[in-house]
């Protein structure tokens, strides 16, 4: 008898310690409507762009069971749980379908959740599986025992999720009806009721007919199940559902999305009120120009445009417009194109000259635009100009303004990759995560990847003589408590010298320069000083022109997120335009200003040809710039050779007080003093001999001797690529062939 007891005692006790555990009082504290923790993003005149959640906990404007309109609550039973006041919280017919099937198939694939069951899991956040759908059934069982079903429904409308970060039926309400929710109508408030079932897959936004098929599969399970009257019916599903244009809701959407970003990797705590740099009159107007220049380039196969204009002295960004169309899906509008990484095509040129003017060249010196070939890992590498041609030898300032492949290229194989990539590091180039061996001479041609966003800020170094500062996007938060937070900075840099800027500045911005490539007339021409570079990449997949402004910096993108190639369209032709049309708008209201002129610039004239300083007999003469010390001090040789004799003309920036007679070492000079770079590799420590030889002697090929010993032999134009070791070396030539001549010894030092 007393086995028998225990065994009864055994057999009843779990199911009556469950009975027992349902009647546990649900805890409370879950149930308080939650503080109103909605963050707002302003721009910096307080005009609103958008309001977002800052804790996945916070429950906006919270609505008593009397404020909740008509019809929502018998669409809410139609679209969630028909059998709602009839079960206690769990439909079990409806659970043990769901377990025996996810058990089946070893993972959740149906739910049959009841609404009590739905508020649990919003509630009480984790990962779904069998034991939390259990867990869900048990807690929605006691829920069941500690609040009526009318309460129960008001916590569910208020707490779910109804897609776009609305939680609770007003905040929905306000967002796609810019309504109270006890104004909704009938054939709205089924619409509302439709989209917790799958906030993504039914975003009104971006699956309109989804959300509206929806809607009439409700309304036809109100009128079956006489929640609703055959009148009602008929006047809701005649009736237009007219969603609130997101675009007025989601102003700014690619730089709000940046700024969430921000304060995300910032740890930032409870923020309340983030006002922004963002000018939103002026981004609006961009807006519109950018869908203007997609509409009337939609057959050159131009899909998308980005733009962002940063304002130079604190380097904030004043307008970020990611896509033509934000809530685009055939174009895939969400892509911030300010952020994504693309080839920069030619736009990376201004700073290898930049460079190149460091390393004792000048805007005069003549670089060779001739055919090449050099040797790289992936085999033979032949840089060709976009227009197909070569063009001799060319003075930098023209290089550079017509954008010419081959003379970019020559330079950075002198000096090496390192060096630009490092220095474009420092300008903050941060996506150029390979080594530098990785992108090699190409990475001049733009073959690294880097974002709008990253060029614009290299772009305002030089408009600000040199100094990087990172792109400001915050000027104040607030917290919760009223407090105001901070972001830290990294601070500023200098990168380049501030003469070196201005150089660099005053070719970009130099129309005539510019017109053996482009034209006369090019969207570049503007009626105020404006220095812009354009880029194409590979295959015509990206368009960019960059440029700046005393005041401002402009960067403008456009291509295709699919990576789809457009139709022979440049820089200059894909872009320029919608630069022009940029820039005219920032600077319509203000005085035309001028790039300050440091103080260590002088101007020579110098002979177009030879980029030496102009003699009487040069057959006119341009004004150049140049830093303190480095303008030519002798005049144009070529022009000053006698009847019949023509002279060479080095491709460096020394020159000849007087016609030559006899082979000469042309650079580098006699006493130089050259340092080994301790952060370049070794193989590119290297320097480039020239030397020169009357024509009339008909030498066609030279020894070089390195203190009295042979160190190689080069044609002409006589030049021989030497490794550079510390210590002190007498340098010479010998001619070869029947006439054998040698030139004057020159010393120079090497130091570590």
């Amino acid at each position: 008898m007393i086995k028998k007891r225990i065994f009864i005692v055994a057999l009843l006790s779990p199911p009556l310690l469950f009975l027992a555990s349902l009647y546990i009082p649900f805890p409370r504290a879950k149930l308080e409507p939650g503080p109103v923790v909605s963050l707002r993003i302003v721009d910096r005149h307080n005009v609103h762009l958008r309001e977002v959640l800052s804790s996945s906990g916070g429950h906006c404007r919270w609505i008593p069971w009397e404020k909740l309109p008509d019809g929502l609550v018998a669409a809410t039973l139609a679209a969630e749980d028909k059998y709602f006041f009839l079960h206690n919280g769990v439909n079990p017919l409806a659970m043990g379908r769901a377990i025996i099937q996810n058990i089946t198939h070893r993972r959740v694939i149906s739910g049959a959740s009841t609404i009590s069951q739905q508020l649990i899991r919003n509630i009480y956040h984790g990962r779904r599986n069998i034991f939390s759908k259990l867990y869900e059934a048990w807690m929605a069982l006691r829920l069941e025992k500690s609040l009526t079903k009318e309460k129960i429904l008001v916590q569910y409308l208020n707490r779910i999720c109804f897609g776009n970060q609305a939680y609770g039926i007003e905040a929905a309400s306000r967002l796609y009806f810019d309504k109270r929710a006890s104004d909704l109508s009938l054939a709205e408030a089924a619409f509302l009721a439709g989209l917790p079932r799958s906030p993504a897959g039914l975003n009104p936004y971006r699956f309109f007919p989804r959300a509206e098929e929806r809607q009439e599969n409700i309304l036809k399970r109100m009128l079956a199940w006489n929640l609703i009257s055959s009148e009602a019916y008929e006047r809701a599903v005649h009736e237009k559902i007219r969603v609130l244009p997101a675009s007025q809701k989601f102003r700014a959407p690619h730089f709000c999305d940046f700024i969430l970003k921000r304060i995300q990797e910032s740890g930032t705590f409870s923020p309340d009120l983030i006002r922004t740099t963002l000018e939103y009159s002026l981004h609006k107007k961009i807006e519109m120009l950018v869908q203007g220049h997609l509409k009337n380039n939609e057959k050159k196969g131009i899909t998308n445009a980005a733009v962002v204009v940063l304002e130079n002295s604190r380097g904030e960004i004043l307008s970020m417009v990611g896509s033509g169309d934000f809530f685009s899906v055939e174009h895939d509008g969400q892509v911030n194109g300010a952020l994504s990484l693309r080839q920069p095509g030619s736009t990376l040129k201004p700073f290898t000259y930049a460079l190149a003017l460091e390393n004792g060249l000048t805007a005069s010196s003549l670089l060779e635009d001739r055919e090449m070939s050099l040797s790289t890992p992936e085999g033979s590498f032949r840089p060709r100009n976009y227009d197909k041609r070569y063009h001799g030898p060319v003075r930098i300032r023209s290089a550079l303004a017509c954008s010419y492949n081959i003379p970019a290229v020559s330079l950075v194989e002198k000096m090496g990759p390192d060096l630009l990539y490092y220095r474009l590091k420092k300008n903050g180039f941060t996506s150029l995560t390979k080594s530098p061996g990785f992108y090699g001479v190409g990475l001049t041609l733009g073959n690294g990847e880097v974002t709008l966003l990253e060029l614009v800020q290299g772009y305002a170094t030089l408009a600000r003589g040199g100094r990087w500062i990172p792109a400001s996007a915050i000027l104040n938060i607030r917290r919760c408590d009223n407090r105001n937070i901070s972001l830290k900075t990294d601070g500023f840099r200098d990168v380049f010298s501030p003469g070196i800027s201005y150089i660099i500045t005053s070719i970009l911005a130099d129309h005539d320069a510019r017109v053996p490539a482009f034209g006369l007339n090019t969207p570049l021409n503007l009626p105020f000083p404006c220095a812009a570079k354009t880029g194409t990449s590979k295959d015509f997949r990206d368009n960019w022109t960059i440029g700046y402004t005393p005041r401002y910096t402009v960067g403008v993108w456009v291509g295709n997120f699919d990576a789809e190639p457009m139709r022979n369209i440049s820089g200059i032709t894909g872009c320029g335009p919608l630069f022009h049309d940029i820039m005219l708008l920032l600077e319509k209201n203000g005085p035309s200003l001028s790039f300050i002129t440091p103080k260590d610039i002088v101007r020579c004239s110098v002979c177009p040809k030879t980029g030496q300083k102009a003699g009487p007999l040069c057959p006119g003469s341009i004004e150049e710039i140049f830093i303190k010390g480095t303008e030519p001090r002798i005049s144009c040789p070529l022009h000053q050779a006698q009847r019949g004799e023509q002279a060479f003309i080095p491709l460096s920036h020394s020159a000849w007080a007087r016609p030559q007679r006899q082979p000469r070492i042309t650079f580098p000079a006699d006493g130089d003093v050259f340092m080994i770079d301790p952060v370049l590799r070794k193989e590119y420590q290297t320097l480039i001999l020239q030397a020169s030889v009357p024509e009339r002697y008909s030498v066609n090929k030279v020894e070089w001797w390195i203190n009295e010993e042979p160190a190689g032999i080069s044609s002409y134009p006589f030049r021989f690529r030497w490794k550079l070791e510390p210590g002190s070396y007498i340098i010479n030539i010998r001619t070869l062939g029947s006439t054998v001549m040698e030139s004057r010894p020159i010393r120079i030092k090497v130091i570590s």
